[in-house]
């Protein structure tokens, strides 16, 4: 199959939450009173390999970097809606038991068939990484992590597909269409009030605010709406101009996840800045 090629960010993402992932397995496998079942999700995890633009060799995925963490999560619920990537991931993963793969939507697995294996009152805990290649994520499953009071996410949050399609210059113009993709994506419209900024002119044209305040204006969405207790600033992930592509919010009803990933994102924020 043609793999899918990933620039240094995207690398840069996989060591961030490899090394989050592993912090997290050696804390809850540390836990006996009460002890703690704790599953990896990866809800678009593609084929499980990928190739690196900056060198072209290949680059053990997300789903293969967990799996090598020690101790090992008891369970690992693999999505993507490729059946050529879903075919890979079965290869690769063939002789771990406690791999479960999902072809289709993770809009619906997620919701009907792999959260319900993390719930609190079970004493279960799940790590779910929500990478979409861009809008293609709902917001209800972003609420019901935050609500399960059970579940830690990385979330990849686009907003160069969200310029490219909906935040452009005059809101006017953008097709319904991909408004409503950006309403999913949010969870109602309060995101134009978001992105911008009616107040600033004589006449109340709407005016851009910004990728920084869609970046914040959702954090506190994350916090407020969702119910996540600690929401650390997001890191921008930039290409090789500077631009930033999107940026990685992390998410969780516990201090010590956000005060780990603090650290991890403050060794990374500034790469690729220019």
């Amino acid at each position: 199959m043609q793999y899918d090629e990933i620039g240094y960010w995207s690398e840069v993402k996989l060591d961030i939450v490899r090394e989050y992932a592993a912090a997290y397995s050696r804390i809850l496998a540390a836990q006996k009173s009460p002890s703690l079942n704790y599953i990896y999700i990866d809800a678009f995890a593609g084929a499980g390999i990928h190739l690196s633009k900056s060198t072209g060799e290949f680059i053990q995925g997300s789903p293969l970097n967990a799996l090598l963490i020690d101790p090992p999560f008891k369970e690992y619920h693999l999505i993507d809606w490729d059946s050529d990537k879903i075919d890979s991931l079965r290869g690769l993963t063939a002789s771990h038991r406690n791999v479960f793969i999902y072809e289709g939507d993770c809009n619906s697995l997620l919701l009907d068939k792999v959260f319900p294996r993390a719930r609190y009152e079970d004493y279960k805990r799940a790590l779910c990484l929500l990478d979409p290649y861009g809008l293609h994520l709902n917001w209800e499953v972003m609420h019901r992590a935050g609500q399960m009071k059970s579940v830690e996410i990385f979330l990849n949050f686009p907003v160069m597909d969200m310029n490219m399609n909906v935040l452009w210059d005059n809101p006017d113009k953008v097709a319904p269409e991909q408004a409503a993709r950006m309403t999913a994506f949010w969870g109602d419209e309060s995101w134009f009030k978001a992105a911008y900024n009616t107040t600033g002119n004589l006449f109340g044209w709407p005016e851009k605010t910004g990728n920084e305040a869609v970046a914040e204006a959702f954090r506190q969405r994350l916090k407020k709406t969702a119910g996540f207790a600690y929401v650390p600033e997001p890191i921008p992930m930039r290409n090789t101009k500077g631009a930033t592509v999107y940026y990685l919010f992390f998410a969780s009803p516990n201090r010590t996840g956000e005060d780990i990933v603090k650290h991890i994102f403050g060794k990374y924020r500034d790469r690729g800045k220019s």
